[in-house]
């Protein structure tokens, strides 16, 4: 099969193309990514160019382009018989959205758009569009057996979730109104390697192993769950192989933690002190929790994260610990951004 990943540079795309690559050695794969910020060739040097993982005839190419640019995006797809697109490009920082909603809109609506305007011109190819469970806005801290359901309805935060709502939307109409093969998966938040150190688990470790103080906004007490890059991968796999035209399935890790549980397991996992916390002005609109019910994705697909959450948290430590290389540059951005989160410490 041949595959084309948007944003396959990116943190998620990234671990996609990789497990992707291994498991299907026979499939080729056409990266396709902007390069912005968050998007990073050094995540796929180790596949790009090269015969797969598991010495099958596939590769992994890299094509540099917009997803906005429909004659681009064209030309790639038809230069490289795309079957299959998964989708994945996108802004996807909360705290950039607030500040700069604009590359959000432009990148998750109008990007969205382009793909689909391209569907309708090539109907034979299948999509899957990767979105969020943040879409569904937040749950309460003291209703711990509610958790978001496929069909819940949409309550948005903030401009990324907001933008990323409007595109399942999108994907949605154009399924029903021109017939496009597409699939729609919202995942929790995702951790594991390649991860842009300005996101909370690879910030806290980064800091941590430099004896820096890591920024908590407001107690910490937000609920996330957290789903590693490679289960996130697995549902995914499973959507595309016996998942059903139309549908949407929630992807979720089993596990739901308190942010301030995170940090502290981190700094265990680094043998470094509590101290290194230090607690500043809560987000705006920060939703305080998310949780999924992926009982339909079990149910019809057979999906279950495959490793606990804190088996999974120790691999993302040692992986960070292993590859200074990587981050070292990246962290200096990162690091700005902590500093000026710090100068509203409570």
């Amino acid at each position: 099969m041949n595959l084309l990943i948007t944003g396959g540079a990116g943190f998620i795309g990234s671990n996609f193309v990789r497990y992707w690559n291994k498991k299907y050695p026979h499939d080729n794969i056409v990266v396709y990514d902007k390069l912005t910020y968050a998007g990073n060739l050094e995540n796929i040097k180790d596949v790009l160019n090269s015969p797969s993982l598991e010495g099958g005839l596939g590769r992994v190419m890299f094509q540099k382009g917009d997803i906005c640019d429909l004659n681009d995006l064209e030309s790639t797809v038809k230069d490289n018989h795309i079957q299959t697109i998964v989708h994945f490009a996108a802004e996807s920082h909360v705290d950039r959205s607030i500040e700069a909603p604009d590359d959000f809109i432009q990148t998750n609506i109008i990007g969205t758009f382009k793909i689909l305007e391209l569907l309708k011109k090539y109907p034979e190819i299948r999509l899957h569009h990767v979105s969020t469970d943040e879409v569904y806005g937040d749950l309460p801290l003291d209703r711990p057996e509610i958790k978001f359901k496929e069909d819940d309805k949409y309550i948005p935060s903030s401009p990324y979730s907001a933008s990323k709502a409007a595109s399942d939307h999108l994907v949605r109409a154009y399924i029903r109104t021109y017939g496009i093969k597409a699939t729609i998966s919202n995942c929790s938040n995702n951790y594991g390697p390649y991860c842009f150190p300005e996101k909370l688990i690879p910030l806290s470790i980064t800091r941590a192993l430099n004896d820096q103080e890591i920024p908590v906004y407001g107690d910490g007490k937000q609920i996330r769950d957290w789903i590693h890059t490679e289960d996130h991968a697995y549902g995914i796999d499973l959507i595309l192989e016996k998942g059903k035209l139309g549908e949407t399935y929630l992807l979720g890790g089993n596990g739901e933690r308190e942010n301030i549980w995170m940090i502290k397991e981190i700094l265990k996992l680094i043998d470094k002190p509590e101290s290194l916390i230090v607690h500043v002005g809560d987000r705006k609109g920060h939703d305080h929790r998310y949780a999924i019910d992926y009982s339909k994705a079990k149910k019809e697909l057979g999906f279950e994260p495959l490793k606990p959450v804190a088996e999974r948290l120790r691999e993302t430590v040692e992986w960070y610990k292993n590859n200074e290389s990587w981050w070292k540059e990246l962290k200096t951005k990162a690091d700005v951004i902590a500093e000026k989160y710090l100068e509203k410490r409570i």
